[in-house]
């Protein structure tokens, strides 16, 4: 769901990199605030294992792809100011090596795939767990559910900026990307082959 450069309007474009940078800068602030040297080692590891995970593509629909998103993993491991600064860390590397998404996109796929993604999902998360059993099988389900929203939620932001952009209709778009990603998402957590 990379989005790359001239697909969203330069406006929201515009009002993403300003929300990403700024939710960045705060996820810094308190990250530098609660920092433990015990967790580099967890930051680097998740950060190489999302970067590595997200490299994988699968076709979706009219010539796009998506591909494995990290960013519930990476909140769900390191909270979210951390989970947030890996996404942000891993989104810009694979924008300048790989050329995964533009570089005028950069920040709209931060708020994307690390705020909508990792962020938000993570808050989810946590609502989930409050409301479920505190056992096992009542973290795995929140853990599932929220998984499971990060990737359709991500999809319905992009697919929401591409619409106001004019780029496509929004009943196109959301049904290209959200039912497709929603149903490859929940085949995937169910275990059903693919």
């Amino acid at each position: 769901m990379h989005v790359p450069d001239g697909f969203v309007a330069g406006w929201v474009n515009a009002a993403a990199g300003v929300t990403a940078v700024t939710a960045c800068g705060m996820a810094a602030g308190r990250a530098r605030r609660t920092h433990d040297e015990r967790e580099v080692t967890l930051l680097g590891m998740t950060a190489a294992f999302v970067f590595a995970a997200q490299m994988l593509n699968f076709p979706i629909l009219g010539g796009t792809s998506g591909h494995f998103l990290g960013a519930f993993l990476a909140t769900l491991l390191l909270g979210p100011a951390r989970g947030l600064l890996v996404m942000a860390l891993v989104l810009t590397l694979q924008c300048l090596m790989f050329a995964d998404g533009g570089l005028t996109a950069l920040g709209t796929n931060i708020l994307n795939m690390g705020l909508v993604g990792g962020v938000l999902s993570y808050g989810i998360f946590m609502v989930l767990r409050a409301c479920l059993p505190s056992s096992r099988r009542g973290f795995l389900a929140a853990v599932a559910v929220a998984a499971w929203l990060s990737v359709v939620l991500t999809a319905a932001a992009c697919a929401a900026e591409l619409a106001i952009s004019g780029r496509v209709s929004l009943a196109m778009i959301m049904t290209g990307m959200v039912i497709c990603l929603a149903s490859f998402a929940g085949l995937y957590l169910s275990g059903a082959p693919l």
